[in-house]
């Protein structure tokens, strides 16, 4: 039976082939030394990182200080030459990876409970700060514009984005921070239990400390949910028109 492959962003696929068909496709669709600046295939590769890390646990971490980018690079052997992905981290050191291994490999599953703990942590922010946004911009009708097409969007119709850092990256680097490139240690997230249905910080402190450090880092923005997203995706580190602030 075919064992489906979930990636800590919620990408997933029925199958490994499926999985390691996407991640050819991307690596094609660059040329040698050139920077991944699609978001979505940037995330994708930031989740992909975080279940090499998971797997691969008697090497070096390859998230190590945090991601600044992807990009192609030729890996380069006596006799050899074949394209792969690398990561430029933020202490500007570079990295290989082989997407092959990471895919085919089985990632602790903390990876994706620490990352819906992440987003518990914030949720009340999120939406204060998306209602907060159309409260004051809004309209005699209530809408705001699409921060990528200004056309104006209803509250159910606006996706709040974080165009950059991704919210993936920003669980990475945070995770980093906190040496837990290998996995988060025991007793930092609940234990799965009956009627229990997302991973949460059993520790207040850990969720203020992520809280604290989304606030400062994390750039928001109101795009339209049915059209823009993909728009978005192509967009590594966007220019934003109208920000959406965290604090009051």
């Amino acid at each position: 039976m075919a064992k489906p492959i979930n990636l800590p962003n919620g990408r997933s696929w029925k199958t490994q082939t499926a999985a390691l068909a996407h991640f050819k496709d991307m690596l094609s669709r660059h040329s040698d030394n050139q920077i991944v600046e699609s978001r979505s295939d940037h995330d994708d590769l930031v989740a992909l990182l975080e279940r090499y890390d998971a797997v691969i646990i008697d090497n070096p971490s390859k998230i190590g200080s945090g991601i600044e980018h992807f990009f192609r690079r030729r890996n380069i052997g006596e006799g050899y030459s074949t394209p792969g992905f690398w990561v430029h981290r933020t202490d500007g050191t570079d990295t290989d990876f082989s997407y092959i291994d990471a895919v085919k490999g089985q990632p602790k599953s903390n990876a994706q409970e620490f990352y819906d703990a992440c987003r518990g942590a914030v949720a009340a922010d999120l939406i204060a700060a998306k209602k907060r946004h159309f409260e004051a911009y809004g309209d005699g009708v209530g809408r705001v514009p699409c921060d990528l097409s200004d056309e104006l969007i209803s509250f159910s119709e606006a996706h709040l984005d974080h165009a950059y850092p991704t919210f993936g990256q920003l669980v990475v680097s945070f995770r980093a921070a906190r040496g837990w490139q290998h996995g988060v240690p025991v007793g930092v997230l609940t234990p799965p239990a009956d009627t229990q249905t997302t991973t949460s910080f059993l520790d207040p402190a850990v969720a203020e400390a992520f809280r604290q450090f989304h606030r400062g880092a994390a750039t928001l923005r109101i795009i339209s949910r049915a059209r823009n997203l993909s728009m978005a995706a192509g967009q590594r580190r966007p220019k934003i028109k109208r920000p959406v602030h965290l604090d009051p």
